[in-house]
């Protein structure tokens, strides 16, 4: 007997395609892409005999493949023994690139070769609200990953040397802190930040160091195995500016930074720099603060001399300074 049941049509069961929406299909192309590039990284102390080893986990990126490896200073830092796995399975011993504490950034090394290496893409471009997925492999053999947007640009967070880190990208991608070190990425599979930090009593804020700073800190540890940068041999204070001393020597801002200390034989001393001296401008750049000393010091050459501005005893004096390489 046909019943009314039998003469409904047959709903077709959809394909793939038509069950993933464009953003899944987005997360899941990225996720195959980049997925077995992102490692995870077990860092020891090094203990002497005798006393247990303090054991620390984090994740990381292949960024070419014969195995050298991004990622963040803090869970590389003073390790003693670092091991690599792969999303394979296979666990590598891995020695250390070099390091660079002042933008949470390092680069590791294992002995391999024909390893899936990511790309990196530019951060520059990006735009608040666009699509950005971070993969992480905490615990080895399975990428973890989440999704979600750039909430801002332009973020400054201060590094373990006290350094601010500029162009920080904040999102509202969840992290937990076995992911520090992994990659964000974008829609088509690049790399555009280091996953670095979590505010942990806010909600959905997380922090990744921008690759295009990435790009020039893994260029100097991978020829130097250092960060190369400027400095003068000084130790400052921000001060308030008084207003009729503002007034009479041209000043604008109303702070600079007081000089308490000069080192010796630095290019601070050999310029001429006295403690008491009010740092007021650095290459045509206003200093109201010792970050504006920072980055100032972060874009310019070693060895190239800079404008100085100060004020000394109520009277302003042009200097010039020529930055060494920071001990």
């Amino acid at each position: 007997m046909v019943t009314m049941l039998d003469a409904l049509p047959i709903a077709q069961v959809p394909d793939e395609a038509e069950v993933l929406d464009a953003y899944s299909r987005a997360v899941v192309s990225v996720v195959e892409q980049v997925g077995p590039a992102v490692v995870s990284i077990a860092a020891a102390s090094g203990a002497p005999p005798g006393r247990a080893e303090r054991m620390g986990a984090g994740s990381g990126v292949l960024i070419t493949p014969d195995g050298y490896v991004l990622t963040n200073s803090h869970v590389v830092h003073a390790a003693g023994r670092l091991e690599v796995t792969l999303t394979e399975g296979r666990t590598l011993g891995a020695t250390m690139v070099g390091d660079d504490p002042a933008t949470d950034l390092a680069v590791i090394r294992v002995s391999a070769s024909g390893l899936p290496a990511a790309t990196l893409g530019q951060s520059a471009t990006l735009r608040v609200g666009q699509l950005v997925i971070a993969i992480g492999n905490p615990l080895g053999f399975q990428s973890t990953v989440s999704a979600g947007v750039v909430s801002a640009l332009g973020r400054s967070l201060r590094g373990a040397t006290g350094r601010l880190i500029e162009n920080i990208i904040q999102t509202d991608v969840a992290l937990n802190p076995g992911n520090s070190g992994g990659p964000l990425v974008d829609s088509r599979g690049r790399v555009v930040g280091i996953n670095t930090a979590i505010i942990a009593l806010a909600q959905g804020i997380a922090f990744a160091i921008p690759v295009d700073t990435a790009r020039w800190v893994v260029s100097d540890l991978l020829t130097r195995g250092r960060v190369r940068r400027a400095y003068l041999g000084l130790t400052g204070r921000t001060r308030p500016l008084d207003r009729r001393l503002a007034r009479l020597v041209g000043l604008a801002q109303d702070t600079a930074v007081e000089i308490v200390a000069v080192e010796s034989a630095s290019p601070a001393a050999q310029a001429g720099l006295r403690e008491g001296d009010l740092i007021v401008s650095l290459d045509d750049g206003p200093v109201t603060r010792i970050d504006d000393l920072h980055r100032a010091l972060a874009v310019h050459a070693v060895g190239v001399s800079i404008a100085l501005r100060i004020v000394r005893a109520g009277a302003p004096l042009a200097l010039t300074i020529t930055p060494a390489e920071a001990p």
